[in-house]
């Protein structure tokens, strides 16, 4: 008898992260368990009844409230899935805050730092313990978060770090920012340029540390890009929202990278769009006047 699974999407209330937790619990069988996480207690609440009364859904689906800004909550959290479950097979890092067109980048610096990177580091540190042989830990990136986007002279903080020196990195922006200095040391405005390449540059420091043991378990860590998608995040920054995918189109090729076939090797550690791994070193600094979101 093949053991449960337990799968948990971060940020899952509404939009992709939402679409993933209904993709899981369509694809998987009725013994696994799909983990709706969020910060709102009622929402998590409706969405994980929502998605369990779905008529394509085959798995159990249960919500969990989970601020992953709170490093301790999302250790508690995997510290408790350890013991209850003896381990998940599934981590899907997904929440990201909001930000609006019109809203100053520097003032919302902290919160959107919190919840789309230190909540990733919190994720890698704390659920990459629990995760079992032949499990899935994705990081939803953008293809922003190759190093080409930053200033050259900031390459060196995250091209080959660990994560700690990536956290020091991100951290050492944030001081630049709260110190006006950021511009001048090449950090561009737009908040999510240095945070995208830092949850890349984190998801590698940790498989760089992981490889050899986890293709031989077939076990995957990667980041994903799941290209342009029309959630309530995103649709601020549209030029052309005919590009949009809908949260459940862009979720397909996620699920497939999660729940399709063995690993490859390529892709383990790497960023990857629909099934492929996008060079880390390409890129180009973005023009600050051109803030729409990128694919």
């Amino acid at each position: 008898m093949n053991t449960p699974r337990i799968a948990l999407v971060t940020g899952a209330n509404q939009g992709l992260g939402r679409a993933l937790v209904e993709g899981l619990a369509a694809r998987t069988n009725p013994d696994d368990l799909v983990l709706l996480t969020g910060r709102s207690p009622q929402r998590v609440t409706d969405a994980a009844r929502e998605v369990a009364q779905l008529p394509a859904t085959r798995a159990r689906v249960e919500g969990r409230v989970l601020d992953v800004s709170d490093t301790d909550a999302v250790a508690r959290l995997a510290e408790d899935l350890g013991v209850r479950y003896g381990g998940v097979d599934i981590v899907v890092s997904n929440a990201v805050a909001r930000l609006l067109p019109e809203e100053s980048q520097a003032e919302r610096a902290d919160e959107f730092i919190d919840v789309s990177n230190t909540a990733t580091h919190a994720v890698l540190r704390s659920f990459g313990p629990v995760l079992r042989s032949g499990g899935r830990l994705i990081v939803v990136a953008s293809s922003l978060g190759t190093l080409g986007h930053l200033d050259p002279r900031l390459h060196h903080l995250f091209d080959g770090a660990s994560l700690d020196q990536v956290e020091y990195a991100v951290e050492s922006w944030r001081s630049a920012i709260h110190s006006r200095t950021a511009q001048e040391a090449g950090w561009p405005i737009w908040l999510n340029v240095p945070s995208k390449v830092a949850q890349v540059a984190a998801v590698r420091a940790v498989a760089a540390e992981r490889r050899a043991h986890d293709l031989a378990t077939d076990t995957l860590i990667a980041a994903v890009c799941p290209g342009m998608v029309d959630t309530a995040t995103s649709r601020p920054w549209f030029s052309d929202d005919g590009r949009a995918q809908s949260p459940a189109e862009a979720a397909e090729a996620v699920l497939d990278l999660i729940l399709d076939g063995p690993v490859d090797p390529a892709l383990y550690g790497e960023l990857v769009r629909t099934g492929t791994a996008l060079p880390w070193h390409d890129g180009t600094p973005p023009v600050e006047q051109d803030r729409m979101l990128t694919p």
